[in-house]
């Protein structure tokens, strides 16, 4: 029997429990039940002691543990992939779940480390003035929510599945509780034991539900997520749940797809392009055996190619060996289950209304090694559609099969992508940027993610279906409305975004980064010579003068070779509206700004690594005064090393007192000195 792991222990279910059967053998491997295990239990330890542990943390804290955990899991791969077979799946199907699952970790952790602030609040978007004197400002924020993300996964990505939303989860601090699919729950279970064995994550941060989800949603309130991937049916008995009607839960929804693939009619049969295309759909139709939420259902070709089209998927279909997967001559597993070939077949039979099989046979299958009875094994099946098809634009066969459909121009091409009614993912193959544009701007808002594939991306390309850490991952109407990954923007999406109003010194508290018009601190003491110990935000320096004169301008200009007339040209300069004769250059003024504020000795700023949002506001004239105010806008200590980044609000102003340049240094500080 599969175990639970809820509030800090491991449950077996009660009763007998429902098999779970190899999906190519038939032998059962385990069985599954929830009766018994308490799951107010679960999300109540998951608010009082998980989510507490977690919001503790910040998130660079947070991104080591991803990493820690990433490393950890990669380090032993081999069990999973011995229980992932059991699943139906070949070894590189395997790769795509299991590797595809830590990857994403690690990429989650990465991104923490590098795009958000060792803090836990993020701010969104600069500050907005609210008052004509600048005492009176707001600032929006994301926090962590005190709640908890509840993840219902399907049967297909048994260890990606739930990675892929426990990652950002986790970094914007809410605990998670997974609910497997039951027929491939004993890999995710496998996985869940692993971490919890490790010791990385905080208690109460993953809690595993093992079998029905009974009243799980009862439990949840306003500040809890779900994030639920599988049929369409399903989702809707999920939405009109009353708590997420009335209750204030949100639901993110990853459905039915009737993804597609367009093949340009700019390439022929003779391009490279033909062949980039047909290996694409043979791939999504083969890969987990079809049963990817991203496979390819719909081959949108032209009318003057499809039987072209049709011959050589159909050539390179007829060369992939079907079977069990433990036998290393077997491109293509089973299915999940022998009920899941059930519903394919379904599916191809109500697709047959209007379309012919032109490959395969759904009723047979020529195996290397495999019983077609007790293994859940399917040839993948080719359809051609008829001139008005409807059923391929309704229905799903969650298996290897694709249907070829014809257009007669691009019009009629986006217009059969969108009869989808929304996707996940969509494709198209061209070797023409204006059908590019015309496509994706045609197809964009039924689409969640689009590729464009031609000769030149393809060595990269990952291919159609694949779902990418930094890219969204969702789709809009059949597709579920929902959204994951993309990013930071997976994070925040888990997050609470808020409008603060306040004075500028009570955002600098908020927000521990200072805040334009709040209070600077000049001490006497340099901040150049400041460790990170000792450095504090809002500590400033504010120079003296220099003139910048006439020589300097001539100067720079033949050192850079930067001779723009506004530099060079009196006569030209002054009949430029904008200068009215001969100005400095902008990176001369910075240059200067940088002599003015830099301490030279050597002391604990270590490096200056770049400048963010350089504007130059207001000329600055020959024989005129700069000077430059520098204070100490946010801290950033990193993790893994002995020194931080600091960033810098930098402000040059002329001699009325007026700004002429605004940006951010950043530098990288030691965080002790003299170093240890």
């Amino acid at each position: 029997m599969l175990e639970s792991y809820a509030a800090g222990r491991w449950l077996r279910g009660q009763g007998e429990g429902a098999p779970l059967l190899d999906a190519s053998t038939g032998e059962e491997i385990a069985r599954i039940s929830s009766a018994g295990v308490d799951i107010a239990a679960m999300t109540a330890h998951a608010r009082r002691v998980g989510g507490p542990a977690l919001r503790e943390l910040t998130f660079h804290e947070r991104a080591g543990l991803l990493k820690s955990l990433a490393k950890h899991l990669s380090a032993d791969k081999d069990e999973l992939y011995a229980l992932s077979l059991r699943t139906g799946a070949t070894q590189r199907d395997s790769m795509i779940d299991i590797d595809g699952g830590f990857g994403t970790v690690f990429s989650y952790a990465s991104k923490g480390t590098r795009e958000l602030p060792n803090d836990t609040i993020v701010l969104d978007g600069g500050l907005e003035r609210l008052g004509k004197t600048g005492v009176f400002a707001g600032q929006h924020i994301y926090t962590s929510r005190p709640g908890v993300a509840v993840q219902i996964n399907a049967f297909n990505f048994p260890v990606w599945g739930m990675l892929e939303k426990l990652a950002p989860a986790f970094l914007a601090g809410l605990p998670t509780i997974v609910k497997p699919a039951s027929q491939t729950a004993y890999l995710t279970e496998l996985v869940v034991r692993r971490i919890i064995e490790s010791g990385i994550l905080p208690e109460g941060t993953l809690q595993l539900l093992c079998g029905s989800a009974g009243g799980l949603l009862d439990e949840l309130d306003e500040q809890d997520a779900v994030a639920f991937t599988g049929s369409a049916h399903t989702a809707g008995v999920l939405r009109t749940h009353p708590n997420v009607l009335h209750g204030g839960v949100r639901l993110g929804v990853e459905a039915d797809s009737l993804n597609c693939s367009i093949l340009g009619p700019d390439v022929s049969s003779e391009d490279p392009e033909f062949e980039l295309f047909v290996k694409g759909v043979v791939a999504e139709m083969t890969a987990k055996a079809g049963q990817k939420c991203t496979a390819i259902r719909r081959v949108i070709v032209p009318t003057a190619l499809q039987d072209a089209v049709i011959d050589a998927v159909s050539a390179k279909l007829a060369k992939v060996t079907v079977g069990n997967p433990a036998n290393p001559e077997v491109r293509m597993g089973a299915l999940a289950s022998l009920e899941q070939r059930g519903e394919v077949r379904k599916a191809i039979e109500s697709l047959r209304a209007s379309a012919e099989v032109v490959f395969g046979n759904p009723d047979q299958v020529d195996l290397v090694d495999g019983d077609p009875e007790r293994g859940a094994f399917l040839s993948p099946v080719l359809l051609k559609a008829a001139p008005g098809a409807v059923e391929v634009h309704d229905v799903e066969p969650f298996g290897p099969v694709s249907t070829a459909i014809g257009y007669d121009d691009l019009d009629e091409a986006i217009a059969l992508a969108a009869r989808g009614k929304g996707s996940l993912a969509g494709s198209l193959v061209t070797k023409d940027g204006d059908i590019a544009r015309q496509v994706v701007l045609g197809v964009a808002p039924w689409h969640g993610r689009i590729l464009v594939l031609d000769s030149e991306a393809a060595p990269e390309s990952t291919g159609h279906g694949s779902p990418m850490p930094v890219l969204v991952h969702g789709g809009p109407g059949r597709a579920g409305g929902g959204e994951e990954l993309g990013g930071i923007r997976g994070v925040l999406h888990h997050m609470q975004r808020s409008a603060v109003q306040a004075s500028p010194n009570m955002l600098t508290a908020i927000t521990r980064r200072w805040t334009a018009g709040s209070t600077r601190h000049e001490d006497g003491i340099h901040p150049f010579r400041k460790s990170l110990e000792t450095l504090h935000v809002g500590d400033t320096i504010s120079s003296a003068s220099r003139k910048v004169t006439l020589a300097d301008i001539e100067h720079f200009a033949e050192f850079t070779g930067d001779t723009f007339y506004a530099h060079t040209d009196e006569e030209a300069a002054t009949a430029n509206p904008l200068f009215g004769g001969i100005v400095a250059h902008g990176y001369l003024v910075v240059s200067l700004a940088a002599g003015l504020f830099v301490d030279p000795e050597p002391g604990p700023v270590l490096a200056n690594f770049g400048v963010d949002n350089l504007r130059f506001l207001t000329p600055v004239k020959a024989e005129d005064e700069i000077a430059v105010t520098l204070t100490v806008k946010q801290i950033t200590p990193r993790t893994s090393a002995d020194y931080g980044e600091v960033r810098w609000d930098a402000v040059v102003t002329n001699g009325a007192g007026e700004p002429v340049a605004t940006y951010d240094v950043l530098t990288l500080v030691a965080k002790n000195w003299p170093a240890a």
